[in-house]
């Protein structure tokens, strides 16, 4: 069978890898053959018709797509900020539609409860009891919808099923539903009625993404395809819970090389200590560096990546791709910045540039 310019292109990595010294394949063990890349490319081909499916809804955003079946496959929660009417809602729900899974919305509004999210414990008079009512939190897939339009005790509620996957309702703690996965949709803090989200929820999301106004040409097809007073918006599932759990473990046996590992953890470190990277005039803008969970989240959303692409190892522009959208919200800046209208996106592309590619 003639090898096409893709195969060989592989090929090449695949002996890149092996060209390692006696100790280094000792050392990784784990190191891809030809067979795992063939495996993961097979296994991944449900991500193409997944994106086609809500291509048929959602018109261009495929950054957006993309970055929602990272964190479905990463197994990692995901906040979109952006103004009223860029299609995030409706993003969200397509890919609930997409997937054979439970779905359940929550429109945040600042006299929401606590107990209209995770449940409540109702006393019946007949049996002399209290019984357990389950809120919309026990779903598949969670639609927190204008999440920082309530209060930050209601936010705090999320808290623990995003983390532990359990929600404790009186003295009763319930496992949730699997796989399940926060969606959240927020608009940005600087408009009329909004509250800003806890540090300890933000660290929570595994990514958070900026969505930003289509191009002309895309406006254009969104025109076409919604300026009538029937419209419908219709997908068809196309992937279910089992292939994703099956997805997930091949993605915790993607291989990550020791030096990538290195490079991940130098540039989460680099915006806690930026000085000792070579970047000192970004201290007087960090108020808050990442936290351990970044690297981790990181490490997650590369693999997820390198499968979205078909391939068994992370390479370094994965890591730069996904970076902005795993740190943006855990890099906390200064007053200093602030006032020189420096954000955490430019603090995180210096460091990029900064912190030496292996």
């Amino acid at each position: 069978m003639p090898w096409t310019n893709s195969s060989f292109a592989y090929a090449t990595l695949f002996k890149q890898f092996s060209n390692m010294t006696t100790t280094q394949t000792e050392h990784n063990q784990n190191a891809p053959a030809p067979e795992d890349q063939e495996r993961i490319r097979n296994e991944a081909s449900w991500v193409e018709l997944l994106r086609r499916e809500i291509g048929k809804v959602i018109v261009g955003q495929k950054y957006l797509v993309d970055r929602l079946i990272i964190g479905l496959l990463a197994n990692g929660h995901v906040l979109l900020e952006g103004v009223p009417g860029l299609a995030k809602t409706l993003a969200v729900k397509t890919l609930a539609q997409c997937m054979k899974a439970e779905f359940k919305r929550i429109q945040f509004t600042p006299d929401l409860l606590p107990a209209d999210v995770v449940g409540t414990l109702i006393y019946s008079p007949n049996k002399g009891e209290f019984t357990t009512k389950k809120g919309p939190i026990f779903t598949n897939l969670l639609l927190a919808d204008e999440i920082n339009r309530a209060p930050a005790k209601v936010q705090s509620a999320l808290l623990e099923g995003m983390q532990e996957r359990q929600v404790t309702i009186g003295d009763e703690t319930f496992m949730l539903p699997q796989p399940f996965l926060v969606l959240a949709t927020e608009n940005p803090i600087d408009q009329e009625g909004t509250y800003p989200l806890p540090e300890a929820q933000m660290d929570r999301f595994m990514l958070k993404l900026l969505v930003d106004y289509p191009d002309r040409e895309e406006e254009l097809k969104i025109l076409d395809s919604n300026a009538n007073v029937s419209v419908q918006h219709e997908a068809s599932p196309v992937v279910d819970a089992e292939t994703i759990f099956k997805s997930r473990k091949l993605i915790d046996s993607i291989y990550l090389d020791e030096k990538l590992k290195g490079y991940l953890v130098d540039v989460v470190l680099a915006t806690r200590n930026p000085e000792k990277y070579g970047a000192s005039e970004l201290s007087a803008f960090i108020r808050f560096g990442a936290s351990p969970r970044a690297t981790i989240s990181l490490a997650l959303a590369s693999k997820a990546a390198a499968f979205m692409h078909g391939r068994s190892f992370v390479t370094p522009q994965d890591i730069k791709d996904i970076g902005l959208d795993v740190l943006r919200h855990r890099v906390i800046i200064s007053y200093e910045a602030e006032a020189e209208n420096v954000s955490s996106d430019d603090i995180i592309k210096k460091i990029f540039e900064t912190v030496p590619v292996p």
